[in-house]
């Protein structure tokens, strides 16, 4: 908890304010398949924030695609991310939109590993 009561930012990556079109895909509480548009209100690495107009239980497992138009494979460039599963961790109501915190099953950038170098004690 941080000095002023308040708890401390959870988040392991930057949100960054920014409204993508995206197709949901997923299964209803009751099993039935469903595809959906909806609208990114922020992004990370690791997860985003997602307007849509459909309820689904926290937990839930749905797919991403983000519409774009063909790309060639050119080796310079990496491969962009089109599809992506992510996990609903919450849901909240806000004038008639659902508004979704996901998780992605997998980053989208991973994490730079730190080299740890080894100190010799002072003695």
């Amino acid at each position: 908890m941080a000095a002023n009561g308040r708890v401390g930012e959870r988040r392991s990556h930057e949100r960054i304010p920014l409204a993508i079109p995206i197709f949901v895909r997923g299964a209803d509480s009751e099993g039935k398949e469903f595809l959906e548009f909806a609208t990114t209100l922020n992004i990370s690495s690791g997860g985003a924030l997602l307007a849509t107009r459909r309820y689904l239980p926290q937990s839930s497992s749905i797919l991403l695609e983000i519409p774009s138009t063909p790309l060639p494979r050119v080796n310079q460039f990496p491969h962009p991310a089109r599809r992506l599963r992510a996990r609903l961790l919450r849901a909240s109501s806000l004038e008639g939109y659902q508004l979704w915190a996901l998780k992605f099953a997998a980053p989208l950038v991973a994490k730079k590993k730190v080299a740890r170098r080894k100190l010799a004690s002072l003695r």
